[in-house]
């Protein structure tokens, strides 16, 4: 290593590592070094880079190092390396989603927005861990078995997007790629320390050509993917990489990745604990330090909920409810007992739906769409906790009474996946031993307005990661 610098290569963001290979005070090839010795160090112990990609990461490198020293222009992320998670296409790898009848499903080509992380130069590592078919609050699956939480072994990592978390957390990459359709790119965020951002529905396009290549209209207009990372400077690098419409997903959008100035201050509406259905001490302990910090910033914070928290958190179930109950004979293949066990529990919390309960579903999200909108036009930012309660013990998401529990503290992220808004989850301290890491949402399109206040925490109160594993 050529650099000066006293920080060890895989301590450093996604962003500082493009600068300082763009500089030649470290090359490629001896970032991706210190990433597969990282991995090597510390995976064995939390499992959640599950497929290793080394001899062709440092092939790329060596081509990055090589274009450089040519004098050639190089793209944003030259020469970074990241993982991605195992439900999306990486050409060349297997698109297992965590299950053995997939182990062999390769796609291809990429993912849209893992082929334009490509061509800006990053360079694919491993695949990372996840609940099988990503369905679960936790990250274990049928190939790969569990992920273990790098603050505390008896806690969850979260899921669905817990491997890319937990490996974030512990520096064995400074960029990830996860998805998001119940929580699942914050809520493994909050558990693992870590800042995720969830884009507007349509701001990144997704596609696989692995089966089921289409989804039911509830994931459709639920499920994004989107960068995580450890510092907000990278997640903002990861969208203007992967943002902008693709064929590939006829719900893409080309919406700019700015809009415009707002007067100041902007205000900020503080939920603490959302429809009043009890947050931990933990959790509001956060949100008051990030409310003071943001304040601080020149925001103006007033404590208030959007309309209808608990309508949208239901609206999301219901729409999942309709859709899963009228598609479940026509998937491919069966899925694992633990699986099935919490869909079936999710399932049940919803209530047993009736031949209206779709359309009215996606009747009343307009409705509500309608009703934030109005709200964001006075509180543009939300301040609010992702999961209102510290992470579970795994194995306590399997049960209708845990999952029972478990919807409830995640009523806020719920809500917003509902809707199809954008937030961007932030660590804003350490409690009780665990991060506290709460969400920043915004109008749709403006993830702009969530990254520059995501920024202003973080200006003030620091990133948390990365750690050794305990």
């Amino acid at each position: 290593m050529r650099t000066g610098a006293t920080t060890e290569l895989w301590r450093m963001s996604a962003t500082e590592l493009a600068g300082t290979i763009r500089t030649k005070h470290a090359s490629s090839e001896e970032v991706i070094e210190a990433h597969l010795r990282r991995i090597e160090e510390v995976n064995p112990s939390i499992n959640a880079i599950v497929i290793l990609l080394a001899e062709e990461a440092l092939e790329a490198a060596r081509a990055a190092d090589h274009a450089l020293a040519g004098g050639q222009d190089v793209p944003l992320l030259h020469g970074v390396p990241f993982t991605v998670k195992e439900n999306i296409d990486v050409a060349g790898t297997p698109t297992t989603q965590g299950l053995k009848v997939l182990a062999e499903a390769y796609p291809s080509r990429d993912a849209p927005h893992v082929a334009r992380l490509r061509a800006a130069g990053a360079i694919p590592i491993g695949r990372t861990n996840l609940a099988s078919f990503g369905i679960r609050w936790h990250t274990e699956s049928e190939l790969w078995g569990a992920t273990i939480n790098p603050w505390d072994r008896s806690r969850t990592p979260g899921a669905s997007s817990g491997g890319d978390a937990a490996a974030l957390a512990t520096g064995m990459t400074p960029l990830g790629v996860g998805g998001d359709v119940l929580g699942s790119l914050r809520w493994p965020a909050q558990c693992c320390g870590i800042a995720a951002l969830r884009p507007t529905l349509g701001r990144v396009p997704r596609a696989s050509t692995i089966e089921p290549v289409d989804m039911p209209i509830s994931a459709q207009l639920m499920m994004v993917e989107g960068p995580m990372a450890r510092r907000i400077a990278d997640l903002r690098a990861a969208l203007e990489v992967m943002a902008g419409a693709s064929w590939r997903d006829p719900l893409s959008v080309p919406a700019p990745l700015r809009g415009p100035d707002l007067p100041k201050p902007i205000r900020v509406a503080l939920v603490i604990d959302p429809a009043g259905q009890g947050a931990a001490p933990q959790v509001k302990d956060g949100l008051r330090k990030a409310a003071a910090a943001l304040e601080s910033a020149g925001y103006a914070i007033d404590e208030l909920e959007p309309p209808s928290i608990d309508l949208a958190a239901k609206t999301a179930l219901d729409m999942i409810n309709a859709d899963t109950r009228a598609t479940s004979s026509l998937m491919p293949f069966s899925l694992p007992a633990d699986t099935m066990k919490f869909l079936a529990s999710l399932l049940e919390v919803a209530g047993e739906p009736n031949a209206l309960t779709g359309t009215m579903s996606l009747m009343t999200r307009a409705s509500l769409l309608r009703a934030w909108g109005e709200f964001q036009e006075q509180h543009p930012l939300i301040l609010a906790p992702i999961y209102a309660d510290i992470p579970f013990v795994p194995g306590d998401d399997l049960t209708v009474a845990a999952v029972t529990e478990q919807v409830r503290s995640m009523r806020m992220a719920i809500a917003v996946n509902a809707l199809g808004l954008p937030a961007v989850a932030v660590p804003v301290g350490i409690g009780e031993g665990l991060p506290q890491v709460i969400e920043v949402i915004g109008p749709r399109y403006r993830e702009d307005l969530c990254l520059e206040a995501a920024s202003a925490l973080e200006e003030q109160l620091g990133a948390i990661t990365p750690i050794d594993p305990r």
